[in-house]
């Protein structure tokens, strides 16, 4: 994303996101797909061929990546495309920077694992390359930005007359710096323009500007009013999306309409949905289900039960580099869910009336149909807690009559047998274990019962592999691209001497004196404290009931968990984790 002056672009974790169609947001230069972002350089500097020199070099250290991102001036901001530049498996990239000598060096290593640092040289004569002057129009679109964001976070008695002609620009990119510089003057200086804005788009983005900074005793009513008196189905696709996002902000920082006004906005609204664009069917349920539109269950069960083909986007070459996530995401590309309808599904959740008993079961036996498809370490316990909020709202009635289809279980499950280790085991110790890192007697190593032996010993209580398994602590499927086989034997013989900051156990206090100590897990207005037990039950607290919470160096993986097993099984075992979930793996030499 371009980080121009006022930018939002959301929260990057769960619902947080933000659709790069928000009227307050700005859209992505490009999409890159999934990966652990860590760092960015310019080639400015580089002696490398003026396509790379002009370049912008961004890290992903989960795909052992360095992306050459190639930007294109396109109005006042840009747009990239992404080409891989540096790639291995594994190499886990961490920074980058372009040397006084013209190379590009970077820095590979992070969560213990192996750190180096290399250089990108180009060894053939480079050209006279200049690059290509820009279009006059993106230099004078540019240079208007520019202007504009000279007056965010200032006042200035000339902003407003300046900038308020441009909250109709089609340039998103002059739109938004039009409408923080008018945000960052006075309200009274132009609340009565949005009033009065006869141009669609401009009463449409200064509706959204007062929404974020009028005040709900002075405006709320006359911002309703005003973005009432427009027709909707006049607007088109960008300038509906961003009316609907107008109502969204105006109900968020204003506050609730009275119920007359809940009528006549439901009125003008309903009739819009479904439309033919699935972004608009997203805010347009967003919007009804927040007023109780009478009607939006039914419409958008019909969307979610009438779905067509998702998009599917196009990641293969990027998971071959590294078959442990790249499993997890072949897998879902494989039996993609229908992410869209689940998002329409999260919506409903908190709808409290309304509903038929009818439209109760097709809500959850929807909800258990799209747990059958793959996802993330979170997907299950995504949609399990969409269901629980969902159920909260039911009358114990309603419960009573849908528990045949409330009560299954999202996370999946092995559908392979589990054996306990056979032994005779002993009390493995580094060495003694390390004996059987050889890879050579991984050639022996049996996939199946390493898999057996996986959930057998408990790992799979808390960790996923191979899309299987509890989501408290990391998945384990990239394992081999981080650590080699001596150091994950360490890990599970030693879990204490190398513990990750993101799961760390950490002793709650509270403010009764007691004391709970295991993995934290923060929600909304809560802390569920995980004991060292996988199979016990999370502890839940209340924020406001913590008097303080400090990190434990003890892991919550207990030792010892291999000391059951005979030597071929630890070997099985170990061969497995370092197998990504592949039967076929080189690992066991086929």
């Amino acid at each position: 994303c371009q980080v121009v002056s006022g930018a939002d672009y959301g929260w990057r974790s769960g619902t947080g996101k933000w659709p790069p169609y928000y009227e307050d947001s700005l859209p992505p230069v490009v999409n890159i797909g999934p990966g652990s972002p860590t760092g960015v350089a310019a080639g400015v500097g580089a002696k490398f061929p003026a396509k790379y020199r002009d370049a912008l070099f961004a890290l992903d250290w989960t795909f052992g990546t360095i992306y050459a991102i190639h930007l294109e001036a396109r109005g006042a901001g840009y747009v990239g495309k992404s080409e891989p530049f540096v790639y291995g498996a594994p190499l886990p990239v961490t920074d980058a920077i372009v040397g006084d000598d013209g190379a590009l060096y970077f820095t590979i290593g992070g969560r213990g694992t192996q750190s180096a640092l290399y250089r990108v040289t180009y060894d053939r004569p480079l050209g006279d390359e200049k690059p290509a002057a820009e279009p006059a129009e993106v230099v004078a679109a540019r240079k208007l930005r520019r202007e504009l964001e000279a007056f965010h976070g200032k006042e200035n008695p000339a902003a407003v007359d300046r900038a308020w002609p441009h909250l109709a620009s089609p340039d998103r990119f002059l739109r938004h710096a039009a409408r923080v510089a008018v945000e960052s003057q006075p309200v009274g200086q132009w609340a009565g323009r949005v009033f009065a804005a006869d141009d669609p788009q401009t009463r449409v983005t200064g509706a959204v500007a007062l929404a974020r900074r009028g005040n709900p005793a002075e405006h709320r009513e006359k911002l309703t009013a005003a973005l009432l008196e427009l027709d909707p189905a006049t607007l088109d696709e960008s300038q509906l999306l961003g009316y609907l996002r107008a109502w969204a902000l105006d109900f968020i920082r204003l506050g609730k309409p009275t119920d007359a006004e809940r009528e006549e906005i439901v009125a003008k609204l309903d009739p819009l949905l479904p439309s033919k664009s699935a972004d608009a069917n997203t805010e347009l349920v967003r919007v009804l289900v927040y007023l109780e539109a009478p009607s939006v269950i039914g419409k958008t069960l019909a969307l979610i039960e009438g779905r067509g083909a998702p998009e599917i986007p196009d990641w293969t070459e990027l998971i071959e580099r590294n078959p442990g996530y790249g499993g997890t995401i072949r897998a879902m590309l494989d039996n993609y869910p229908p992410s869209r309808e689940i998002g329409f599904a999260f919506m409903l959740r908190n709808l409290r009336s309304g509903w038929t008993l009818g439209q109760r079961r097709r809500y959850f036996e929807f909800l258990n149909a799209a747990a059958k498809h793959p996802g993330g370490a979170s997907f299950g316990g995504f949609l399990a807690n969409t269901r629980d909020e969902a159920l909260g709202f039911c009358t114990n009635e309603e419960r009573a009559a849908l528990a045949d289809v409330t009560g299954e279980n999202f996370n999946p499950v092995p559908d392979f047998p589990i054996h306990p280790p056979k032994g005779p085991g002993r009390v493995w110790t580094v060495d003694t274990a390390g004996r059987v890192a050889n890879s050579g007697k991984f050639r022996e190593a049996s996939f199946e019962n390493g898999r057996g032996l996986f959930h057998a010993a408990g790992c799979a209580a808390c960790h996923r592999f191979a899309g299987l398994g509890g989501d408290i602590g990391p998945d384990l499927t990239s394992i081999r691209n981080k650590f080699d086989a001596a150091y994950v034997l360490e890990s599970i013989l030693e879990p204490s001497k190398n513990i990750s900051d993101q799961y760390g156990s950490s002793q709650v206090t509270l403010k009764d004196g007691n004391t709970l100590t295991g993995l934290v897990v923060e929600r909304e207005g809560t802390l569920d404290v995980y004991p060292p037990d996988a199979k016990a039950e999370p502890s839940t607290v209340k924020t406001a009931d913590v008097a303080k919470v400090e990190p434990v160096p003890v892991s919550q993986m207990p030792p010892g968990l291999i000391n059951a097993m005979n030597g071929d099984e630890v070997r099985d075992l170990l061969a497995y984790l370092m197998s990504a979930g592949d039967p076929k793996d080189k690992v066991y030499g086929k």
